[in-house]
């Protein structure tokens, strides 16, 4: 007689738990590594990325040792977290796109402009006036404005006698000291004053025309480059006129 042999009596439940926990384990790792390698590739890891592994992580988790519902917590934190900086960049870069567009629709209208400076030098045109002023610091009984040319001969003295704080205009007719009309060109505008026995230098504020913009880059500052005379950062322009 054929006899039956029960192949289930060796069989445990805990043995049969452990083996599901085990191939679960198995199947866990694989499912991450499968989900890592197809959202992310060779790129960085993303939110996309990020929310995929996460929801791969759920699924696969091991019945026996479930994860913690606060791992899971601050996971999600960190995925929102990671969304927030995402937009943020993506507005910074928005931003900055619009600044740069700012700045060279600004620079356009700038070409060619007259602006008054803070230098202490200037292209002059001596068949008519000049205009200039001085940035006075505090009351003074007197103050003076000298011009020199280019090879650094003084041309023309300027009296502005007492002055309040704040800016002292002045006028040069483009003549010298003995009333002549001199060339013009490049002249270079020197203010003193003298205070408490000690002598001053003040600032002065000149004319100049904008013969092209540079737009840094790096975020700087728009810098002029005014004819003749070099480049000035937009900070230093007190009046930008026709």
């Amino acid at each position: 007689m054929a006899s039956v042999n029960d192949t289930t009596a060796g069989v445990n439940l805990n043995d049969v738990l452990k083996a599901s926990a085990k191939t679960s384990t198995t199947g866990t790792s694989t499912g991450v590594a499968s989900a890592t390698n197809s959202a992310t590739g060779n790129q960085t890891l993303g939110k996309d990325a990020f929310l995929q592994l996460l929801v791969t992580q759920m699924r696969n988790q091991n019945p026996l040792d479930p994860q913690d519902n606060s791992e899971f917590v601050a996971q999600l934190a960190q995925f929102s977290s990671l969304e927030g900086i995402t937009s943020l960049n993506e507005s910074v870069t928005a931003i900055s796109g619009n600044y740069k567009s700012s700045q060279a629709l600004q620079a356009s209208s700038l070409v060619g402009r007259s602006v008054i400076a803070q230098t202490d030098k200037a292209v002059v045109d001596t068949t008519k006036s000049f205009n200039g002023s001085v940035v006075v610091p505090q009351s003074l009984s007197n103050a003076t404005v000298t011009i020199t040319d280019k090879d650094g001969k003084v041309v023309k003295t300027i009296e502005l006698g007492e002055q309040a704080a704040g800016n002292a205009a002045f006028v040069w007719d483009g003549t010298n000291d003995a009333g002549e009309k001199v060339d013009p060109g490049t002249y270079t505008f020197g203010a003193k004053t003298t205070i408490d026995g000690k002598q001053l230098d003040m600032y002065t504020m000149l004319p100049a025309t904008v013969s092209s913009v540079t737009i840094s880059q790096t975020g700087g500052e728009m810098m002029l480059n005014l004819a003749g005379l070099g480049s000035i950062a937009l900070s230093k322009v007190q009046t930008i006129g026709i």
